[in-house]
């Protein structure tokens, strides 16, 4: 499984931006709809966190605390492709913002529990 996250950019504070995680799967017994997706993100001088995360089905979305009310995740099985809306973007949302994907992901909110990762796209809020 390869990923490829996009959609970063400079946006003033208060602005909006929709990333997108295209993901490309050579498996001939996994689907795009087989894989829980999830949002990360490392500011600089910071671990990575967690954002959010959408079961397979997309029937279940997760949020931190820090992003609830201003960020939406979203998938489109048929294209392959995650999304994270964010809205009401703040400087402290100045980060790497990563996708990872993963099967029958226990703990969504853990880095460790996803097997693939896209490269990373930078979103800078400036104030």
């Amino acid at each position: 499984v390869q990923l490829q996250a996009s959609g970063g950019g400079l946006v003033q504070a208060g602005g909006s931006l929709r990333l997108s995680c295209v993901a490309s799967i050579q498996s001939a017994s996994n689907y795009f709809d087989d894989y829980d997706m999830g949002w990360f993100r490392q500011a600089p001088g910071k671990e990575r966190e967690f954002v959010s995360a959408l079961t397979s089905a997309g029937n279940n979305a997760y949020y931190a605390d820090a992003v609830k009310g201003r960020f939406t995740i979203s998938r489109r099985n048929g294209k392959n492709t995650a999304y994270l809306l964010m809205n009401s973007l703040r400087p402290e949302d100045t980060a790497v913002y990563y996708c990872a994907a993963g099967i029958f992901v226990s703990n969504k909110y853990r880095a460790e529990n996803y097997d693939y990762w896209g490269q990373g796209t930078l979103v800078t809020v400036s104030s």
